[in-house]
């Protein structure tokens, strides 16, 4: 689109950026969020428990804005990505909704009951695995392509073509991903005992979300003749280098800062990096595809009309959507009370 002579900009571009920073934003502020819920398995005690929810009680329920934004953001400004992705992880998406329906109910009701607090508790447990566990899957499905209809541009491939070893190692690795971030929020958020445990856990998670990223990273490149070529040829070397350098730069930071009783921020800086430069990984193997490797983001953009007037309005929502998010975040700020409950 011109904007004066001699300078232009891609709307479509623009578009894929927005809606990936959507689902970036969505993963660091729901990540830990869903994290924290597994932790829960791991933490016993009810009144831990309570420390730990009360850690995001105030935050929790803007986190899906991003979700919305994203995936209505797919819808309006790249139709036919979503007309082609959607019916083939239908099944991990409608589990992965229903899993967070539950599992907000389960983080009201639990403050209501104490005869089926365990219960509500399990609920809790069980919505944010579920969750974690397919959003990884469906990421995985994405990524190992999907099988389109040429001549009619539509999903031709079965109900179960998501389910593959590749997409459950996806999923794990999204679960104790999001467990690596709850552990690190607990830190910056608790104190005492509750703290010196989540250090602990996240000591553990930190390599195994490492372990995870390096699998995947090795299986990638030749799920699909594009990505090998992205990452093994020309610029692409230098290019995995510097991700992986950095990467292990940021992993033995996180496990340097766990260690040392006084460093409470760093660490969940740190895991926010590392989930970082995963996504900007996978923004180099898919770019410039937005259904792998089948349909460029050109060929599935709306209309130049629709992004137009779709940009405006995201214009003016996302620094809204990102301000009163930095102000909750702000308020809130700080250790949690013990002793104070969410009502």
């Amino acid at each position: 689109m011109p904007l004066a002579e001699g300078v232009s900009f891609d709307l479509t571009v623009i578009w894929a950026f927005i809606i990936a920073f959507s689902v970036l934003v969505y993963v660091v502020l729901d990540g830990f969020d869903l994290g924290l819920g597994m932790l829960f398995a791991l933490e016993p005690k009810r009144r831990d428990r309570d420390v730990m929810m009360n850690s995001v009680a105030p935050v929790w329920d803007g986190n899906e804005t991003w979700l919305v934004m994203g995936g209505g953001g797919l819808f309006a400004a790249f139709p036919l990505a979503y007309a082609l992705i959607l019916p083939a992880i239908y099944a991990p998406i409608i589990a992965m909704l229903l899993a967070l329906v539950f599992r907000g109910v389960a983080f009201e009701f639990r403050w209501r009951t104490e005869r089926f607090k365990p219960l509500w508790d399990v609920a809790f447990i069980g919505g944010s695995a579920l969750a974690a566990l397919s959003q990884g899957v469906a990421l995985g499905a994405i990524l190992q392509g999907i099988e389109i209809d040429e001549a009619a541009r539509a999903y031709s491939g079965g109900w179960w073509d998501w389910l593959t070893p590749f997409s459950l190692t996806v999923g794990l690795a999204v679960m104790v991903g999001y467990m690596l971030l709850g552990a690190c929020w607990l830190v910056l958020k608790t104190s005492g005992d509750l703290q010196n445990r989540m250090r602990r856990w996240a000591m553990l998670f930190a390599p195994l979300t490492v372990g995870f990223i390096a699998i995947i990273s090795l299986w990638t490149p030749f799920l699909q003749e594009g990505y090998y070529a992205r990452w093994f040829s020309g610029w692409g070397w230098g290019l995995a280098a510097v991700v992986a350098a950095l990467t292990a730069a940021a992993f033995f930071g996180l496990i340097t800062r766990l260690r040392m009783a006084a460093a409470e921020t760093s660490p969940f800086l740190l895991a926010l990096l590392l989930f970082t430069l995963c996504f900007g990984g996978l923004g180099v193997s898919m770019f410039p595809y937005i259904v792998p490797t089948e349909v460029t983001i050109w060929e599935a953009a709306a209309p130049e009309a629709s992004q137009v007037f779709m940009l405006i309005g995201a214009g003016i929502l996302i620094p809204v959507i990102l301000a009163y998010t930095a102000f909750a975040y702000w308020v809130f700020r700080g250790k949690i009370d013990p002793d104070k409950g969410y009502h």
